[in-house]
Parts: structure tokens; sequence; C-alpha cells
């Protein structure tokens, strides 16, 4: 894919464990129709496992060689990414804060969680109560194209990526770069890269992408190669 290609190093990492993870986790299994988050999505923060999370990731960045060091940073604009951004660049030598030269995450809002529109912040209970015709519309067309009310499908998430790849072609080219943002961005990154199917993408989204973990590609010739995917090696102790 153009734009993605173009880059030598592509390392992206979701935002550490945050409050609304927690609420989530929470109402698992309960009858609740809400996960009880008071924040609108962009402003939920980290928890304190997932600032010790940001930082364990930023120690793993401190560590690379020096020819996998990122030359840029993006990320996505919503509170709990930009800070795992911040708290990971903050333990590296090559981003220290008081360096005027350091590295500094730059904000791109195409790098935002999903939209999910009117169903924000309900359980499965919730959706199947209160939208049970969205809840059977979603069964028919399946997660990929499904749309909820002012919200977004996967398939969106693609378009707005396609976008994101390709300027940044223009903005690093044969660079090396770190991407702090979600699980479903990650998740359709990996279905841009190696050019998957829905069939495929889907099936890998079933495994759920861990806090402050590790998924890289390399360049190989004309094309990035996987390195690794949703790796969580070094967080052990951190609660991922």
């Amino acid at each position: 894919m153009a734009g993605v290609d173009a880059l030598h190093w592509l390392t992206m990492t979701r935002h550490g464990e945050s409050t609304g993870n927690l609420a989530y986790k929470a109402v698992a299994g309960t009858d609740a129709e809400e996960a009880g988050i008071p924040e609108r999505d962009a402003d939920i923060p980290l928890s304190d496992a997932g600032r010790a999370q940001a930082a364990a990731f930023g120690r793993w960045l401190a560590a690379l060689p020096e020819d996998e060091r990122p030359t840029l940073v993006v990320s996505s604009p919503y509170l709990r990414a930009l800070d795992t951004a911040k708290i990971a660049l903050a333990q590296t030598s090559y981003a220290a804060p008081q360096d005027p030269e350091g590295l500094r995450p730059k904000v791109d809002e195409r790098l935002r969680d999903r939209e999910q529109g009117v169903l924000q912040g309900l359980t499965g209970a919730g959706v199947e109560r209160r939208f049970p015709a969205e809840a059977e519309r979603l069964r028919h067309l399946g997660k990929f194209y499904y749309r909820p009310p002012g919200g977004e499908s996967w398939a969106d998430l693609a378009l707005r990526l396609r976008s994101f790849y390709r300027d940044l072609e223009a903005a690093a080219p044969g660079g090396r770069v770190l991407v702090v943002t979600h699980d479903a961005i990650v998740v359709m990154t990996r279905y841009l890269v190696e050019e998957l199917t829905e069939q495929e993408i889907m099936a890998i989204e079933k495994e759920s992408i861990g806090n402050a973990s590790v998924t890289r590609w390399r360049r190989n010739g004309a094309r990035l190669e996987a390195v690794c995917y949703n790796d969580c090696a070094h967080l052990a102790g951190e609660g991922a």
C-alpha cells in the first residue's frame, strides 16, 4: 500500500489501560446496559496501571537499536493515547522533555478511536435492549460493514487510514514511525499493510489488542513485512 510501504519501520502501540477499560471490565458478565463512563470518549484518562504500562513501553523504546528508533511519533488526539505517547517518550534519551530538539508526538485526528455514535458507552446487553433493530442490522451486515447511527464502520476506518498513511509518505519517506493509537486502528492498519480480506481481519480482530502492546513491520525490499503483532512481553508485571 502506498504510504505505508514507503516507511522503513512502522511501530504501533495501543494506549495504556484507561479508566474506560476498567469501567467495561467492571460490568462484564452483569446485566448492566451502560459502562458508566462520565467523560466523553476523547477525555477518558489512563488508569494508574495504564501509566505504568506506558512507562514500560517507553523503556522498551529506549532499548531499541539506534537504527530502529522512531524518527517521527504520531498520536491519536484522545487523552489516553496522547498521554501514553508522552509518558513513553519521557523514558528515552532521544526524546527527553528538557531537550528542545527531542522527539515529540504529533497529533492526527485520523488516529482517533472508532466512533460508536448512538451506541457509545453501551454494553452488548444495552444495545440489544435499547436498539434491537441495530443489533439485528449488525448481525445481518457483519461487524466490518455495520455503521451505527452517528458512528463508523470498520470499513470507514480503512478510508481514513489510507489517507493518513498516504500523508506519511510525504512526511517521513523512508522513516521510522511510531503510531500511538487505539485497538481498532492497530487492527485496521494490519488489514491495509498485509492486504487482508474482510474474513481474515475479522478473525484476527477476535484477539483483543493489549494495552501498550507492540505491533511492528519493517521494510523488506519494496514491501513491509510483519515483525510482531500484539506483543506484550515488555509489560510483565505492569498489569497487562
